[in-house]
């Protein structure tokens, strides 16, 4: 990887007049304020449909785009909705954040409305979609069957034959539910059709796209009723141990993810090809995977399912640095990022430096006791992506508020901050000039927004992945100012 720098900005924090940022002119926008700031990549999240919590790390298929981030003024372009169809819609009242029970209940009425006059018209186009992206089948009956059931997860189905995914079942189901099947598959069709013309978008102006994969799979998901053999579950199909992470500096109860665990060894004896069939999804979205909680990939944390916190677990041995080699040969076009944050041990440590994937440094923790000097620029190899913070911290104005005296009065001193230049801006300074090859800073963190613009408290349930830039935010004096130090510090 190149010396480069980024910013991460997730879809749904675009502006937009529909609730939520989408694939749309806001997007289009947002690659012209990278362009003109001299920035490389837009790092953004996760863009499947999106399940509890509203979580983009909890979706409904490792594979779908959420039907969310679908334009609708670009769909009225293309004639398949009318302006006065979507003028009057309540999306929410707070244009700063996201009000999710308003966008679900408003949006699907609206994207049946192109279903009706798009389904028949796109049938060519539709057909070849379908006929290349084989998850398709699975994941749009899921929904239509999730719908027929209330939009309850597959484990509390009252149907066992379709709970368990037996083939009468299947079939009799996507017989019944034909209407609801072809709805969701077909909204895929138009997700994916805007995302292709935004990524070539981006492309033409010289940003790649870095987006994450998740280690886990929701237990919601078409992914884990379609193939259970893959995961670690009982004959009814119910999970055996769930994924989490012990205590850590982000929760004093460990993270109960509630992800059910892959089968490992049967993974390992059919080739990894789910894990291939699920990269090989990835780089139709992105140009860099990011591969969230690679120190899974060394041991992980396993959970007695049914437990209330991640306490009570146990390390486990993953498949390590096998399928690790198997991803990168199979994939030599797309470039990987380890995330390594989180508790790490020689093992983990060793398999990164196996691997050869950049790991990723976190200023935000560099004063904060074990491990810190980890994260200190002047220990940096090239070889890692810097970040000022990710979506899982703070922004760096409330960082600055909240930190402890003595973690603040070590940064002021190491960054040399001052009230002249900002300490916000110090910050940042101290990630562009490092040696990292990747810097990334949140987009909050170049507009000065506090902790009422975090994208994600670690541990907690609600009120999360809500953030949204104000219209006009990003302006030509912001992104001035990013491209002087830029290019001051050459990336």
């Amino acid at each position: 990887m190149k010396r480069s720098s980024g910013i991460l900005m997730p879809i749904f924090s675009l502006p937009s007049p529909y609730g939520i940022g989408t694939l749309g002119k806001a997007a289009y926008e947002f690659i012209d304020f990278l362009a003109a700031a001299g920035q490389s990549y837009w790092q953004i999240l996760p863009v499947g449909p999106t399940s509890f919590g509203d979580s983009p790390y909890q979706s409904f298929s490792t594979f779908a785009g959420n039907p969310y981030f679908i334009d609708l003024d670009l769909l009225i372009k293309e004639g398949l909705l009318k302006k006065s169809e979507v003028a009057n819609i309540d999306w929410g009242s707070d244009s700063e954040q996201v009000d999710y029970e308003k966008v679900y209940h408003n949006r699907f009425k609206v994207l049946r409305k192109a279903f009706g006059r798009g389904f028949e018209k796109d049938s060519a186009a539709f057909a070849a979609f379908e006929k290349e992206n084989a998850w398709l089948e699975d994941y749009a009956l899921y929904m239509a069957v999730k719908k027929h059931f209330g939009m309850q997860c597959w484990t509390e189905w009252e149907e066992e034959a379709i709970r368990l995914h037996k083939p009468e079942a299947v079939q009799q189901y996507r017989e019944e539910l034909s209407e609801d099947v072809a709805f969701y598959a077909y909204l895929q069709f138009l997700f994916y059709s805007q995302w292709e013309e935004l990524r070539a978008y981006a492309k033409e102006n010289g940003i790649g796209i870095i987006g994450d994969v998740p280690i886990y799979v929701a237990l919601d998901s078409a992914d884990v009723w379609a193939n259970p053999k893959y995961f670690q579950l009982d004959e009814k199909n119910i999970p055996l141990e769930v994924a989490g992470v012990p205590p850590d500096y982000f929760s004093e109860s460990g993270q109960l993810w509630g992800n059910p665990l892959y089968d490992w060894d049967y993974m390992k004896a059919e080739g990894y090809g789910w894990w291939i069939r699920r990269i090989d999804g990835a780089g139709k979205l992105y140009d860099v995977v990011r591969i969230d909680h690679f120190r899974g990939f060394e041991s992980y944390w396993a959970v007695p399912y049914g437990e209330k916190t991640a306490k009570e677990g146990k390390w486990v041995k993953g498949p390590g640095i096998e399928l690790v080699r198997t991803l990168t040969n199979w994939f030599p076009q797309i470039s990987f990022i380890a995330e390594d944050l989180g508790i790490l041990t020689e093992d983990v440590r060793e398999l990164l430096k196996e691997s050869g994937l950049p790991g990723m440094k976190v200023l935000e923790f560099a004063f904060n006791g074990k491990d810190a000097s980890n994260y200190m620029p002047h220990r940096f190899e090239k070889n890692c992506v810097c970040y000022t913070g990710t979506h899982d911290n703070t922004t760096l104005a409330a960082w600055l508020k909240e930190a402890k005296p003595k973690e603040l009065a070590q940064a002021k001193k190491y960054f040399g901050l001052n009230a002249g230049e900002g300490f916000r801006q110090g910050m940042i300074r101290g990630g562009m000039s490092s040696t990292a090859a990747l810097f990334v800073a949140q987009m909050q963190d170049y507009l000065g927004l506090g902790k009422e613009a975090r994208i994600n408290i670690p541990g907690t349930d609600t009120g999360n992945w809500r953030w949204r830039m104000q219209k006009g935010a990003a302006t030509k004096q912001l992104a001035k100012k990013i491209a002087e130090i830029t290019a001051r510090y050459e990336r």
